[in-house]
């Protein structure tokens, strides 16, 4: 790391070590990209062509987009949720059903992660219908219901 202090307080830093630019920074170079800069704009800022390009191409600055990579679950989300309640979070039968039903062989510890969300609804489920046990005399149960009874000879 360099010992220099940075002059902005609001500069971060890039993987590569060097500053990133400010938002300001960015609309001033999109002014002088439409007066005809283009040529020296990545060494007025101090920044890769490329990088030059990519503001240039978005308009200005964007956020950071997460790229969707495409996982063994995809397809299989519906079915997993399925899956995951009918064998009451088993993640070891979920694989094995995998493997049976669709010949996909995923490890242990993935099912595991991808069913933690189903887990938590899972563990709610179970929670609101805990059954308790009182001490005899403390609770009542009555069943409701018609019967008919044969009382002095006549059906009540």
């Amino acid at each position: 790391m360099t010992s220099e202090i940075l002059t902005h307080p609001a500069t971060s830093r890039t993987m590569q070590g060097g500053d990133m630019l400010q938002a300001d920074e960015v609309v001033a170079m999109l002014r002088l990209h439409d007066l005809g800069w283009a040529p020296s704009l990545s060494k007025a800022f101090g920044c890769a062509s490329n990088t030059v390009r990519r503001y240039l191409r978005e308009g200005g600055a964007a956020p950071f987009k997460r790229p969707v990579r495409r996982t063994a679950f995809d397809g299989f989300d519906d079915w997993l949720r399925d899956r995951f309640f009918r064998h009451y979070g088993n993640a070891d039968v979920i694989c094995q059903e995998l493997a049976a039903e669709h010949g996909t062989n995923i490890g242990l510890q993935s099912v595991e992660r991808r069913g933690r969300k189903c887990g938590r609804e899972l563990k709610a489920q179970n929670w609101a219908t805990l059954l308790f046990e009182t001490a005899p005399g403390h609770q009542m149960q009555v069943d409701f219901g018609d019967t008919k009874v044969w009382i002095g000879g006549e059906r009540v």
